[in-house]
Parts: C-alpha cells; sequence; structure tokens
C-alpha cells in the first residue's frame, strides 16, 4: 500500500512539473516520473512476499520475479538518458522567456500591395 501511495505522490509531482514554463522544471518532472515508474516496477516483482532471485541460493518456487527489476533497470537508464538530453537544451539557451526580435526591411516597414 505504501507503495501505491509513493508512486501516487511522485506522478502528481511529476505531472504538476510538467505542466510548468521553464526547462528545467520540467526537467525535474521527468525525474520524478522516472522515480516513479522505477517505483511501480519494483513493487509489480514482489519483493516483500518473496526471497531474492539468486538461483544458486533460493529456491526457484520462492524466488522473486528478476524481469521488473531488469525493467526497472532500464527504466533508469532512459530516465538519466533524457535527463541529460533535458539539461543540455537547458543550458543551451532553452528560455521561453527571451524576448522575441522583430527584424523590419531596410527603408522601414512596408505595407502590403506597396511596390516600390
Amino acid at each position: 500500500m505504501s507503495a501505491a501511495i509513493l508512486v501516487a505522490v511522485l506522478v502528481a509531482g511529476g505531472v504538476y512539473l510538467l505542466l510548468q514554463r521553464g526547462l528545467v522544471r520540467v526537467t525535474f518532472g521527468f525525474i520524478l516520473l522516472g522515480h516513479a515508474a522505477n517505483v511501480l516496477l519494483l513493487a509489480s516483482g514482489g519483493m516483500s512476499r518473496r526471497e531474492p532471485p539468486l538461483l544458486s541460493t533460493t529456491d526457484p518456487a520462492v524466488a522473486a520475479d528478476p524481469l521488473p527489476q531488469a525493467f526497472a533497470l532500464t527504466a533508469i537508464v532512459i530516465t538519466f538518458g533524457i535527463t541529460v538530453y533535458l539539461l543540455a537544451l537547458a543550458g543551451n539557451g532553452g528560455d521561453d522567456d527571451a524576448p522575441d526580435v522583430v527584424v523590419e526591411p531596410p527603408g522601414g516597414p512596408t505595407e502590403l500591395g506597396d511596390h516600390r
């Protein structure tokens, strides 16, 4: 039950940060969603009810399923890659508050239909 509450809090915080304006906040939102996915995958493996998935020391009938742990490891790598990419975008001038630059043609603005 506590893993479900933790996943819900992480997803709520991640979605809230994803809806913010700044790119760094969006990055933190993706990080929180990645952590929520990892907790969900590890909770689905049933480690609290079973033994570690080491076949040399544990009977296979009571061993936990190692597949969710492999999925969690893959999710960690994917989350890290997305985090590095988004932080590189944020550090490369991904500022949404930059003023727009309007370039006017030489000789001033012209109206439609004005042929010089």
